[in-house]
């Protein structure tokens, strides 16, 4: 994600604590939020599909869910 969207976010989420966001603003919060757990979910799940076991024998086995 680019570091403008999360630098909105936070900016966002500074401004919630001062004052009610308006309808607008928590509209593009939440479609900011939502972009950013995608993209996080998604390097996640290919940093696990990388992610191999060993067991005490020495033999390796892929990560399972």
């Amino acid at each position: 994600m680019e570091q403008c969207k999360i630098d909105r976010i936070s900016e966002l989420t500074r401004i919630s604590r001062g004052r009610e966001l308006s309808a607008e603003e928590c509209a593009e919060r939440k479609t900011l939020r939502e972009q950013y757990l995608a993209e996080w979910r998604t390097g996640a799940k290919q940093t696990l599909d990388c992610v191999y076991i060993v067991d005490e024998k020495g033999k390796k086995r892929k990560l399972t869910k």
